[in-house]
């Protein structure tokens, strides 16, 4: 085996428009590869085949899936990030929630100074953490 890399299927060709929004939010990070349908299909032309994208150097991968499935992201899985401040965790809270939803709000549960847990606005989860 060569590697382990998280694979991210997107729905409704949002995938360019996912790393676009995660890559901008994260420094060092960055969209390494896009391969799109062309107009031979079988996806919508332009859509996503394959991509490759790293967030603080974690890389991976990413498709829009050109069949509709009855499945979508879960909560059960979910990008774990720590932050360095309490102004990043804040910042980075409130552009992941932009059309999203809260699953632990933003707060101290105990366990860190500052916690929370949300779904953006693509289905993808994510944990926020600010250790003590």
């Amino acid at each position: 085996m060569k590697k382990v890399t998280p694979f991210l299927m997107f729905q409704g060709g949002t995938a360019e428009e996912a790393m676009n929004f995660y890559t901008s939010l994260i420094e060092d990070s960055e969209i390494k590869f896009i391969s799109r349908y062309g107009p031979d299909g079988p996806g919508k032309e332009g859509t996503v085949v394959q991509a490759v994208f790293t967030l603080k150097g974690q890389e991976f991968m990413c498709i829009d899936s050109h069949i509709d499935h009855e499945f979508d992201f879960t909560p059960s899985f979910s990008i774990f990030l720590t932050c360095d401040t309490e102004e990043e965790i804040d910042d980075l809270y409130e552009k992941l929630l932009q059309d999203g939803a809260a699953l632990m709000p933003i707060n101290n549960y105990g366990f860190s100074k500052k916690f929370g847990w949300i779904v953006d606005r693509f289905g993808v989860s994510w944990q926020l953490n600010l250790p003590e």
